[in-house]
């Protein structure tokens, strides 16, 4: 085991060269199978920014969150101001609760920040939740006011 092993050097001065690759008249390239790929021209409407696909997908994970004091979602009930996705797929959930003192307002924010980063496509997910303008009934959709009893 403990043999020592004895490493054999040559001085070489001169190395013929390998023949080289040509391709001739009767040999053709192969075309490379990702250029039409590469070339081809997106379709169809972005996925991030405003009115994207992100970004309906981030608002149905939305309305899948109801307030467990009123039986209508969050979107439908006008708490959420704005949703916005970048191109990166950052998503910006500008919301609000009906009241300062509700009781879900620690874990509503919460909730909402997981629902978005449900969303395939979705990189990051911030809530701001703002109580300027404040809620009041008005911002209630006509589904939501329907639901309600009070259309």
């Amino acid at each position: 085991m403990n043999e020592e092993r004895k490493i054999e050097t040559e001085d070489v001065t001169n190395v013929t060269p390998p023949p080289r690759a040509r391709v001739t008249e009767t040999f053709e390239r192969k075309r490379d199978y990702l250029a039409g790929f590469l070339a081809e021209k997106k379709s169809g409407p972005e996925k991030g920014g405003p009115g994207g696909e992100l970004q309906e997908a981030v608002i149905e994970a939305l309305k899948s969150i109801y307030d467990p004091e009123i039986p209508v979602d969050i979107y439908e009930l006008g708490l959420i101001y704005d949703v916005a996705v970048s191109e990166d797929g950052d998503a910006v959930v500008t919301m609000t609760l009906t009241t300062p003192h509700c009781p879900v307002a620690e874990s509503m924010p919460a909730e909402v920040e997981l629902r978005v980063l449900s969303v395939p496509g979705i990189r990051d997910a911030e809530v701001k939740l703002v109580w300027d303008p404040p809620w009041d009934p008005s911002k209630m959709s006509d589904e939501a006011r329907l639901e309600l009893g009070m259309l």
